[in-house]
């Protein structure tokens, strides 16, 4: 049994941040193992914009939560993506702010969306490089994503990836059904697709932690007006066919869902909840006026989402005033106390601490 979660960080995370760190880094495989039958969710932060990651820390602090820090393929790429942050960048700028706000409950670092839409083995090839990238710079937890393709597809390119994850001792999340809302075209993912994937993974000898499905949500903001549709009911039977296999849910696609609905997710097998886009609007909302109009004008010249303006600005918004920095922190700090409580999340550290450790 182990005496201290640090000795079941992975060997990853802890070449990564050397011996003398005191961070508390687990699996998600860990993690989800120790809650999985229980009815609270573990918060996933796409943090796109570095200063509102320290308030996170803090509220998971005070709340005794614990909670995951993500990109996106499309967010931190080898390239950077569209933050700028490639995965050794993320992985720096999340360990170094934990050990500056001296974090001492367990979290993880996730690979989110490792989109892969093709079994070729260019398209795999590359995937298979971020992975590598991803846990040489001691991430914990990836999410394989090739919803994209037929189930048989599917589930060759989860188990082949997933393998790699695995080894590491990190964490697994797969999917089936594009995260896209039903008036984009997405298509909720059934009971049977669900079942097919995970039973398909099984006989690999691949085991997923957690199984994204589309469920009615979207990424990023609701337009003025545009309802939110999430189907719960399906979400809790998909839950109920693959719980003997110890799968949980994932739920994306949160920014904007009202929190009462929220709070009933972890009734329906949900126990990792994606919300990235609403850490962008509170970054944004704290910048300084000047600079968040000229993203705004580059945005409208190329005719993108104004994400795609982090990486372009990104020396400037690393570099904005300490009254901005500080106006950001403070609204991170209570959104991440309202998404922690909502999630029923308070106190998830020490409840995986206790199990893990056998006290």
């Amino acid at each position: 049994m182990a005496k201290t979660l640090q000795d079941l960080m992975p060997a990853n995370a802890r070449k990564k941040l050397g011996g003398a760190s005191k961070l508390n880094v687990l699996s998600s495989h860990d993690v989800f193992r120790m809650l999985k039958d229980d009815k609270v969710i573990i918060m996933a932060c796409n943090t796109r914009i570095k200063h509102v990651i320290p308030s996170i820390m803090r509220a998971a602090e005070d709340l005794d939560a614990v909670v995951c820090f993500e990109l996106a393929k499309s967010e931190g790429n080898l390239k950077g993506g569209y933050t700028g942050m490639d995965p050794h960048k993320f992985a720096d700028t999340v360990f170094g702010y934990a050990e500056a706000v001296k974090l001492t409950k367990p979290f993880f670092i996730h690979g989110d969306h490792v989109t892969t839409k093709s079994p070729d083995p260019p398209v795999v090839g590359e995937s298979r490089d971020l992975i590598k990238a991803e846990l040489e710079a001691g991430y914990t937890s990836i999410a394989i994503d090739a919803s994209f393709n037929e189930t048989h597809d599917n589930i060759k390119i989860s188990s082949e990836l997933g393998r790699m994850v695995l080894a590491a001792g990190a964490g697994l999340e797969a999917e089936v059904g594009e995260i896209k809302s039903t008036k984009e075209g997405g298509e909720i993912t059934t009971v049977e697709e669900a079942v097919e994937f995970i039973d398909g993974m099984e006989k690999t000898g691949v085991h997923a932690d957690l199984l994204a499905i589309n469920n009615g949500s979207k990424h990023g903001n609701y337009k003025p007006g545009e309802e939110v549709h999430i189907e719960l009911k399906r979400t809790g039977d998909i839950y109920e066919a693959i719980k003997k296999w110890a799968v949980c849910i994932a739920q994306h696609g949160i920014t904007g869902t009202p929190l009462d609905l929220v709070g009933q997710f972890a009734d329906y097998g949900i126990r990792k909840g994606n919300v990235g886009t609403n850490w962008q609007n509170i970054a944004h909302d704290g910048l300084p006026a000047d600079l968040m109009n000229n993203m705004k004008e580059w945005a409208k010249k190329e005719n993108k989402d104004i994400k795609f303006a982090t990486k372009q600005f990104l020396s400037d918004i690393n570099s904005i005033p300490r009254e901005s920095v500080k106006k950001i922190e403070d609204m991170a700090y209570k959104s991440a106390v309202e998404f922690i409580t909502a999630f029923r999340a308070k106190g998830t550290a020490s409840l995986v601490a206790k199990r893990l450790l056998g006290k």
